[in-house]
């Protein structure tokens, strides 16, 4: 997995062989890595998440459940993951003094619409690739425990925003305004996943459904940048 939430490496066209792991102290671990997550998503897709344990998933990459949990915490980070890298990176842009909290979270959020992007313009069948990113979001949307999960991860984003949103304007995070404004910039995450889902229809190509995404996170921005645009600076 990368620093981003979702790993897109592990939706693969059929044929298609994974990309070899590079160095070499690191090898074996990130092949394991890497195995177990495009195993572990290949079998939730096609079965669904809630029928395939993880002792299966174990069995078919040919290592322990132990293995399996010494890479990923839950059955769900499988999918769904939040690196500390991720948080890290949150919290510097937010930190900069420089930079509206606002401009902060699209900077970001352009770093994780860059992966999806990157991801679809290495696929031959673009249409295959738009029907794979639906089916993956539909899973985690449809699966209680992967909604479950997923509002953890962004509870979890949250609290890193609002903490950091508190020092910058000299408040504790308790204060309402750096709860508030937490909560309504990490919302702009939900609103670049529904955007991507909706214009992911195989027929624009990678450049069209990032610059059509990008317009409606900006235009959710804009409603905020009003209200946040004096906070925290």
């Amino acid at each position: 997995m990368s620093s981003h939430t979702v790993d897109w490496s592990a939706l693969r066209a059929p044929g298609t062989e994974a990309p070899a792991a590079v160095g070499r102290r690191e090898r074996r671990k990130l092949a394991t890595r890497q195995l177990l997550v495009d195993t572990a998503v290949e079998m939730f897709l096609e079965r669904g998440f809630d029928t395939v344990t993880v002792v299966e998933i174990a069995r078919v990459c040919g290592v322990s459940p132990t293995t399996v949990f010494n890479h990923f915490p839950t059955k769900e980070s499988l999918v769904l993951d939040l690196p500390p890298g991720l948080l890290a990176g949150l919290r510097a842009a937010l930190a900069d003094p420089g930079t509206p909290p606002v401009q902060a979270m699209l900077h970001v959020l352009a770093g994780e619409l860059d992966n999806l992007i990157t991801w679809l313009e290495a696929q031959d069948d673009q249409v295959w690739a738009a029907a794979a990113v639906q089916r993956f979001e539909a899973m985690v949307r449809d699966t209680p425990a992967l909604r479950a999960h997923h509002r953890n991860m962004l509870a979890r984003m949250t609290d890193a925003t609002r903490d950091v949103l508190a020092r910058r304007a000299g408040l504790t995070p308790g204060d309402p305004e750096p709860q508030i404004a937490a909560v309504a910039l990490v919302g702009l995450w939900s609103v670049q996943v529904d955007s991507s889902c909706k214009h992911l229809d195989g027929l624009r190509s990678p450049a069209e459904v990032r610059d059509a995404v990008t317009a409606e996170v900006r235009r959710a921005a804009q409603l905020l940048a009003t209200g946040l645009a004096a906070f925290a600076t």
